[in-house]
């Protein structure tokens, strides 16, 4: 009996997980779409989103902690709850992330005719896929996706070079593009970010699996 509550409550934290990582990919398509488009009232939307994400976050740890407290789970369970604090954790900051995109569109000009530098959007569309795809690997205890998503990684870091490139060739071509320029560059860190998290969740899914973090073991 004990063990089919734990279980029960356990699937109700993966459907609690889902719904919050179907938040967090749907803010970073309405950035993708926010920075192509300009629209305002989207970006307001994504900061509005980022609440929901916040709370959700509070929700579900408070659900792991619960399950930690009162079901005394045994080594293998209690990675599956660790994981999902730490997953949990990473998802939280790619959707403050995304807010803090929202805030830099918000105070950039939506006339922009740099607005399409090419690889931001390429960015995005990474980031996108990488978290996806690793709560993915999350779900179905995939070591083999999540290996996939961190070598994306090396893909985002050259992105990022190739925008720095882009950036640079628009300032030269226009001093008066300074500060604009540095609102893109921060935009596309914010996406390189959301790389990084997507990686520290497939991190955390080797952790489940094997209970081990870069070779090390913890539990």
């Amino acid at each position: 009996m004990l063990r089919t509550n734990f279980e029960n409550d356990l699937n109700k934290l993966h459907v609690d997980l889902d719904k919050m990582c179907h938040l967090v990919i749907l803010a970073i398509e309405n950035c993708i779409v926010a920075f192509k488009s300009g629209d305002r009232e989207l970006c307001r939307d994504i900061l509005a989103g980022d609440k929901v994400i916040n709370d959700m976050e509070r929700t579900i740890e408070a659900r792991c902690l619960s399950l930690i407290l009162k079901q005394q789970p045994v080594a293998s369970d209690l990675r599956n709850v660790s994981t999902a604090l730490k997953v949990v954790t990473d998802l939280e900051r790619i959707g403050d992330q995304g807010a803090d995109i929202a805030e830099i569109l918000l105070d950039t000009d939506a006339t922009c005719p740099y607005k399409m530098v090419e690889h931001i959007p390429n960015m995005a569309h990474l980031a996108k896929n990488m978290v996806k795809q690793s709560i993915e690997a999350f779900h179905q205890h995939d070591l083999k996706k999540a290996s996939e998503v961190k070598k994306l990684e090396d893909d985002m870091d050259g992105l990022f070079e190739e925008v720095k490139v882009e950036l640079i060739q628009i300032v030269n071509e226009s001093k008066e593009t300074i500060d604009l320029a540095i609102n893109f560059l921060m935009i596309a860190k914010y996406f390189e970010r959301i790389g990084d998290h997507a990686v520290n969740i497939c991190e955390w899914v080797e952790f489940n699996q094997t209970g081990t973090v870069d070779n090390y073991r913890l539990i």
